[in-house]
């Protein structure tokens, strides 16, 4: 037919409305849109990624199938729906499961061998079961346990990889807690199945906040897996505002001494020990030095002074916020020849960074944000006006092929918490943008003060 024709060749895309007419939406799909043996298989390579010959939808040709979606059933377990475009998928066969994502998907590389559980037809609600499925059937396979949405199944002799799907990059962080304690372990559960099924789906387990933050392509999609959570799996949820995992450094530099003096009596503590703090530039992490000379702290115990230093900067010493980007000297201290351990050194070591912080302003830092946005010339102007708002720096504009403008700026993290939902506001749903971590930036005073509440 002209309609299957136009379908083939990429001319005409039908849409129809299958809420209420799911059976005319199948007849439309059986006999009015090309066959599977009409369309060409995508592109395929060896999984180190090596060309491959072209495959057909031949039932007799290497097995080559892909992984269109996952589910959980609550009788049968994960269920994957396998699309197969070369060769025969039998029952009981033993597969190469090939997996190679994008970074920040959350699903890691892998290539592993697994073996084929249950084959069914799938109608609706309806399963049948079948021995076997051969190029061009969509079936449902049962127990896939390692196969992800979007890997590639083929022989274990003759392992392939089909081209890894294009995902959205989720940009609205929601976090999320049980809102009964005891559904902790209930809800973590639940989390790793809907990240079986949905690929969009991103999970992060901020260690600074203790939160646990879903990453979603929007609203509807966070109010989605809320839902989800809610009537498929049974946690009701809470959502809470993401909190920024803030950091501090010296503004200037600053001396320390920490003293640990126990001897009343039996093995006591001893451990003096006296640092130098100084800043460094932005992002250059902790440096410690020893300079002591003279052996005034034994060889052994300089080590336990770093791990002191390094547990306190992770704990903070005025807001409570992790330091960063100091050097750390070591340049005296004292011993004992009996009371000194490493565990009076360690405490001697946080003491003496916190009695330097003492001495000394402390810069909040707040985590910044890479943002490249791609608009419409006619709204540039409205994402500019609306940048000038979040406090960032534009580092650059560049104009696209029709009509775009591509617009690079930095952005403190706690002005864009919400920018998927903003840009489409200011965009009309035309522009778009991908965010990237850019290290830390001090927050002005004024800032500062809503940052903390004040």
């Amino acid at each position: 037919s002209d309609l299957e024709r136009a379908v083939a060749r990429g001319h005409f895309h039908p849409v129809i409305a299958s809420a209420h007419a799911a059976s005319y939406l199948l007849r439309t799909i059986t006999r009015s849109l090309p066959s599977p043996i009409e369309r060409e298989v995508p592109v395929v390579t060896s999984i180190t990624g090596d060309p491959r010959s072209p495959l057909v939808a031949d039932s007799e040709g290497p097995l080559c199938a892909e992984v269109i979606k996952t589910t959980s059933d609550p009788y049968v377990g994960r269920v994957s729906l396998v699309r197969v475009f070369s060769g025969t998928l039998r029952s009981d066969d033993a597969v190469h499961v090939s997996g190679h994502f994008a970074p920040g998907t959350g699903h890691a590389d892998h290539d592993v061998d697994e073996r084929i559980g249950l084959l069914s037809s799938v109608l609706g609600a309806e399963q049948q079961p079948l021995d076997h499925a051969i190029a061009g059937s969509i079936v449902a396979v049962s127990k896939l346990r390692r196969a992800e949405t979007g890997d590639t199944l083929s022989s274990p002799s003759a392992p392939l990889l089909m081209e890894p799907w294009a995902i959205p990059e989720p940009l609205l962080p929601v976090a999320i807690a049980a809102h009964s304690p005891g559904d902790d372990d209930k809800l973590a559960v639940a989390l790793a199945r809907l990240l079986a099924e949905d690929p969009t789906l991103r999970l992060e387990h901020v260690t600074f906040t203790g939160q646990t933050v879903v990453w979603c392509l929007g609203e509807a999609h966070a109010d989605l897996v809320v839902d989800r959570l809610r009537t498929r799996y049974g946690v009701v949820v809470d959502a809470e505002p993401v909190r920024l995992a803030l950091r501090e450094t010296f503004a200037a530099p600053a001396s320390g001494t920490g003293r640990v003096v126990k001897q009343s009596g039996g093995h006591g503590q001893y451990a003096v020990c006296e640092i130098t703090v100084e800043p460094l530039p932005a992002g250059s992490g902790f440096e410690f030095v020893d300079s002591v000379v003279g052996g005034a702290i034994p060889r052994a115990f300089i080590p336990s002074v770093e791990k002191g230093v390094r547990l306190q900067l992770e704990k903070g010493v005025a807001a409570g916020y992790p330091l960063v980007d100091i050097r750390v000297t070591l340049v005296d201290g004292r011993s004992h020849s009996v009371d000194s351990s490493d565990q009076a050194f360690q405490t001697a070591g946080a003491l003496a960074l916190k009695d330097a912080a003492s001495k000394v302003d402390l810069a909040l830092l707040e985590p910044i944000i890479a943002l490249v946005i791609h608009v419409p010339d006619e709204h540039v102007g409205a994402v500019l006006s609306d940048l000038s708002t979040r406090r960032a720096q534009v580092t650059g504009t560049e104009s696209e092929p029709g009509g775009h403008m591509r617009v690079t700026a930095l952005v403190p993290e706690t002005e864009v918490s919400r920018y998927s939902i903003d840009i489409r506001s200011i965009t009309h749903g035309t522009g778009s943008y991908m965010r990237d971590a850019a290290g830390f930036a001090p927050v002005p005073a004024i800032a500062a003060k809503k940052l903390l509440g004040g």
